[in-house]
């Protein structure tokens, strides 16, 4: 079996829709051949539309980014061609080589069952086997694998040969090495892999919910326009939290800041969206405010807290000037 797969890609993404499209780019991208797989049986007519279908994408996808100057025209094919599309007859070799695989299946749990029953059969025992649903908690798939130890789910944010950050949710039963295997690999590729519990939404749909039903919301109210909420977001909001993390950026104007904003908005507002967790009142009532407390989320003892700061304006700067929206200071004075 070894020297029938060691020609095969090391990777292999389960599923030919949008994702498992785009996660193909990202690995073709980083210089890694990886199978796209198919497992349905089709008829070889819907075979081959399904494969013109994915090659299309991935074409049109690199050529987007030789338009933008990401890669040169010659690179689009090269790339491409890193791209091994696989129907449910080849599936089984092309599992039987691969150390990492995606599931990436329709999100029902009788699709991800049927994909794991043949991942399980056909992949080896110390492959790396992930689901990138957006829905359905690890804790829940972890039974549908042989030797769980070896599983997590990897939530890709779209377009995924694009944005770097990967989620790795794990089960109690993850394997630690595993889960330190996965990361290297990813980061291997250019992903920023982050690590959160079994919890709905991950980290950045969970915020992003949030966000996008209170944006609705005011349009609903007529407190803001769409434009002027966008424009808001995208140099205010979005602009700030592209230079700071969302909890650094609480320990950086202070935790007591959020709680009395979030009392004043859950009273004037809505108790239910705008009430802040305990953890946020007993930080308050510790004194851990964060920066200028020395101690927050973050523990700041021993650190150059100037630097720190410059650090901060250093990046916001940098957001500004990509932006377009930086200006020098005036060389005249105003009458």
């Amino acid at each position: 079996m070894a020297n029938e797969t060691a020609s095969l890609p090391r990777f292999a993404a389960v599923g030919a829709g949008r994702m498992g499209r785009g996660i193909a780019i990202a690995f073709a991208y980083a210089g890694h051949r990886i199978s796209l797989i198919d497992l349905r049986q089709r008829t070889d007519e819907a075979w081959q539309r399904l494969r013109d279908e994915a090659k299309a994408e991935i074409d049109a996808s690199l050529s987007g980014l030789a338009q933008l100057g990401v890669i040169g025209k010659s690179q689009i094919a090269d790339i491409a061609a890193r791209v091994d599309f696989v129907d449910a007859a080849a599936a089984p070799r092309a599992l039987a080589a691969a150390e990492l695989v995606f599931e990436g299946v329709p999100e029902t749990m009788e699709a991800k069952r049927d994909a794991f029953e043949q991942l399980n059969r056909h992949c080896r025992d110390n492959a790396i086997l992930t689901s990138t649903t957006s829905s359905i908690l690890v804790t829940q798939l972890a039974s549908l694998v042989r030797l769980p130890g070896r599983f997590l789910n990897m939530h890709w944010l779209n377009p995924a040969y694009v944005i770097p950050v990967v989620e790795l949710s794990c089960h109690p039963g993850t394997d630690a090495a595993v889960l330190a295997r996965t990361k290297a690999l990813m980061e291997e590729i250019g992903k920023l892999p982050v690590v959160c519990g079994a919890s709905p939404g991950y980290i950045v749909p969970r915020l992003q919910a949030l966000v996008m039903n209170e944006a609705a919301r005011m349009i609903e109210e007529g407190a803001a326009t769409a434009e002027e909420i966008d424009k808001a977001t995208r140099y205010g909001l979005g602009l700030r939290f592209a230079a700071l993390g969302v909890v650094e950026f609480i320990d950086f104007g202070g935790c007591d800041i959020l709680h009395h904003a979030s009392r004043e908005m859950s009273a004037s507002l809505d108790a239910g969206r705008y009430t802040a967790p305990a953890i946020v009142g007993q930080m308050v009532e510790q004194g851990r405010l964060g920066l200028k407390s020395g101690s927050g989320f973050y523990d700041y003892e021993g650190r150059d807290v100037a630097a720190y700061r410059r650090d901060v304006l250093s990046r916001t700067l940098g957001e500004l000037r990509h932006a377009g929206l930086w200006r020098a200071p005036a060389d005249r004075t105003l009458s």
